[in-house]
Parts: C-alpha cells; sequence; structure tokens
C-alpha cells in the first residue's frame, strides 16, 4: 500500500472532493499530485489524456523557421496560412480519401475550440434545431461546452445499441426533429471503441434523413492500429461519415497523432456541400447566410481572430512530410498501443475486465485509452482504493457511460520503467479484494 485510507480521505477533503466518481479529471490530477507530494511515491497517473511523446523535429525546425521570419508579429488570417489549409486537403484525400477543398479546412485551436466553434454555427443553421445529441461515452468538457453557450443536449451510451440497435436508438431522438447535429469521436475517448462501416452507414442514413449535420471528432486519428492507417494514398483508409454523406464536419487534431499539443493546433474540415450551404436563418445572428461564411468570420473570428501564426507553420510541416510519405506519424504514435496492450494485461491477469471490450464481434484495439472494472466494486471505491496503491484514472460516470463502476485510464504518461510497479501494486490491490 502506497497511500493509508485516512490520508486519501484527507487530501480529498483539502480539495473539496466528496465522490471520487463524479470528479473531474483536472480534481483527480489535483489529488494524485497531493498524495505524490505526501507519499513521496511516484503514481501510476492514468488518469490525464495527455500526450506523452516528443514533439516532430520536423515542426519544431518549421516553427523556428517562422520565428525568425517575423510571424510572431503578425496577425495570423482567420481562413489560415495558405500552406497549412494545403496540405490539411491533401491530409484528408491520401489518409481518408476524403475531397474537402482548401478553403473550408480551417485552422483551430485544437479540436476543443473546433468543436465549440462547430457547436456553435451548427445550433443557429436552423431554427428549432437547437439541440447537441453527443454519443456517450464522450469527453466531458464537449457537455460543457454545451452547457456555457446555452445549447441544450442530450446523450446516450452506445454500449448497448451496436450494430443495428444503433438505428432504432438514432430515430429515437432524432425524430423530434430538435437536433442540429451529432458528435461521436472515432477511435472513442474514453473508451476506444470505433464505429463499424455499417454503423457509420446507419449514422449518415439518419442524419440524412433528419437533416442533422454530424461532427466526428478524429482527436486520435489512424491510431486504431488493428489496421495500417500510415501509407498516404494507399488503402485501407480508416472507417469516416464522409464516406457516406455530403453534409459533414470533421474536427482534426495536432495533439495526439502528430504528438504537438502544446501549440493547441487542428483544424474544422466543413464537407464542401455543408459550407455553401445557405440558411435564411443564419441571419439572426450573423451577417451572411452561407454556413461556411458564417462559421468562420462569425463564429471563429468572435472567439479567437485567428490561431498562432508560427504554430500554424509547425503544423503544416508535420502534414506535409506525412503526406509526402517522409514522416510516419501512425508508427511513431503506435508505442501508445505497445504501452496498452502490456497494461491492460497486468490488469487482466489480477482479476480486472474491460467494460467496453469489443466493436461488434472484434475486440477492440490497444491504444491511447482503455476501461477497467474490477468485479462488483464501484466507481467510487475502486478509484478511491486504487488511489491507495498508488494509481490514478478517472471515473467513466463523468464520461456520459453508463458503466458508473469502471474507470478510465490513459497509458500515455505511464512510461515503460513503472510497469513493474504497476505489476506490483495491481497484484497487491488483487491480493486485498480477491475474496470480497
Amino acid at each position: 500500500m502506497i497511500a493509508p485510507a485516512d490520508l486519501v480521505k484527507e487530501k480529498m477533503h483539502a480539495i473539496g472532493i466528496e465522490d471520487l466518481s463524479k470528479t473531474s479529471i483536472r480534481e483527480i490530477s489535483a489529488l494524485a499530485d497531493s498524495l505524490e507530494k505526501a507519499t513521496g511515491e511516484k503514481y501510476i497517473r492514468m488518469e490525464m489524456g495527455v500526450p506523452g511523446l516528443p514533439v516532430p523535429e520536423i515542426a519544431i525546425n518549421a516553427e523556428i523557421a517562422a520565428l525568425k521570419a517575423g510571424v510572431g508579429a503578425k496577425y495570423p488570417n482567420i481562413n489560415g496560412i495558405p500552406e497549412l489549409k494545403n496540405e490539411a486537403s491533401r491530409f484528408l484525400k491520401l489518409f481518408l480519401n476524403v475531397d474537402v477543398k482548401p478553403e473550408n479546412c480551417v485552422p483551430c485551436v485544437g479540436s476543443m475550440q473546433g468543436g465549440f466553434t462547430t457547436f456553435m454555427t451548427l445550433t443557429r443553421l436552423k431554427k428549432g434545431k437547437d439541440t447537441i445529441l453527443f454519443l456517450d461515452p464522450g469527453f466531458p468538457v464537449h457537455k460543457q461546452q454545451a452547457r456555457v453557450m446555452g445549447a441544450p443536449y442530450v446523450s446516450f451510451d452506445v454500449y448497448n445499441y451496436r450494430g443495428e440497435k444503433l438505428r432504432t436508438k438514432l430515430e429515437e431522438y432524432l425524430s423530434k426533429n430538435n437536433i442540429a447535429c451529432l458528435l461521436y469521436s472515432n477511435p472513442n475517448n474514453p473508451s476506444w471503441i470505433c464505429f463499424t462501416e455499417n454503423e457509420l452507414m446507419i449514422i449518415a442514413e439518419m442524419c440524412k434523413k433528419y437533416d442533422v449535420i454530424p461532427i466526428e471528432d478524429l482527436a486520435y486519428f489512424g491510431m486504431d492500429f488493428r489496421k495500417d492507417y500510415s501509407v498516404p494514398g494507399q488503402p485501407p483508409y480508416p472507417p469516416s461519415i464522409a464516406h457516406y454523406l455530403d453534409k459533414y464536419v470533421l474536427l482534426v487534431s495536432s495533439s495526439k497523432a502528430f504528438s504537438y499539443a502544446g501549440q493547441r493546433m487542428g483544424f474544422i474540415a466543413m464537407s464542401n456541400t455543408l459550407a455553401t450551404t445557405h440558411s435564411e436563418d443564419l441571419l439572426r445572428y450573423y451577417n451572411w447566410d452561407a454556413f461556411g461564411r458564417c462559421l468562420i468570420y462569425g463564429t471563429l473570428y468572435a472567439i479567437s481572430s485567428g490561431t498562432a501564426h508560427s504554430a500554424q507553420y509547425g503544423f503544416a510541416a508535420i502534414l506535409k512530410a506525412s503526406n509526402d510519405g517522409d514522416y510516419n506519424f501512425v508508427k511513431v504514435v503506435r508505442e501508445y498501443g505497445e504501452k496498452a496492450h502490456i497494461m491492460k494485461e497486468i490488469f487482466l491477469k489480477n482479476g480486472f475486465n474491460i467494460v467496453y471490450d469489443k466493436d461488434g464481434e472484434t475486440p477492440i484495439a490497444d491504444g491511447f485509452y482503455f476501461t477497467l472494472a474490477y468485479k462488483n466494486m464501484g466507481g467510487h471505491d475502486l478509484l478511491f482504493n486504487l488511489l491507495r496503491y498508488g494509481v490514478s484514472a478517472i471515473s467513466l460516470n463523468i464520461t456520459g457511460s453508463e458503466h458508473g463502476n469502471g474507470l478510465r485510464a490513459c497509458c500515455s504518461m505511464v512510461p515503460r520503467s513503472l510497469f513493474d510497479a504497476l505489476e506490483v501494486r495491481v497484484a497487491d490491490f488483487a491480493e486485498e479484494f480477491m475474496n470480497n
């Protein structure tokens, strides 16, 4: 044991935490920091979805060159620099087999800003359609964004609605004709499930039927390591809603797949059809009636008036090297999958189970995240007891999951040098609770 129960309770009380199953990621992180300091022991930190790999040198060099050229003294164009827009468009064609014009690829301050911008514009596109549907489990802060902007939202956990069951469930929500857009991540944060091609076809059919715009969050692009998506211009391509529908938004982030998190870079890709969609209802909030123009010059301009100038050159360099076949970004981040495989095995052999374990009949990939539960132990008790043994994670309860007894574990900030410690701590945990 690393921390006695009384110490964990003391530190929880100091932060104001009562129920760990309802505690935010940042609060869990603060609690783990406090326990590390009090015990002098390094915790196995699985709570934060923070990249753990170095920034590619090509991005660093490109950003330095841009700064030396003086871009730091100039406001970037709200549309983004041409180099980034062109490479973003090329990237979608080469790695997703999707045609999105450069003018419809717009840099943003990470996928978080991309989501906020898209939510705000889409919920104003059609009068009466102001509600967001989240296909959970999902990133908790997206719902916080909806609350901040005053947008109604609904959600359901897709765990029990895979395959054809998804159609009926979507019909239940979309048939009310108040849903403006729906959001999901693929691969999924926190469960690492991936929608199948058939499921994406179902989502596309339902969205078309009820005039709903899907937002596909590709923060973990290409990181379903069951297939090799690393060769530009060659199949296989990752499954995407963009293959089945002409109105959609894709969010691509530099943080995870490209290890460029600190610069807060990403891009919004509006389908060509959506970008040129006109609606008089947009005039209630904007000076224009074209969706793409409203998103860029209305919403995005009001939020940030552009994305960090030099970082755009860094991200453009990563995308160009990937597009040209000079940089294999998938090979680099495969380290996450390899670590997750080892860590999952440690938990499984000590009586834990994976909560979200399959895509259809196929076991989920090993990747950035995985989910854990232990026998009948509730989410609060499971996290509390793991903290006693020097292991931190977050509750699935805060992600919209129906499996509040489970936890989300992230492998990115756990160095291989701590795997032996993880094995000992999980075994000690299991020894205490195996007969309970």
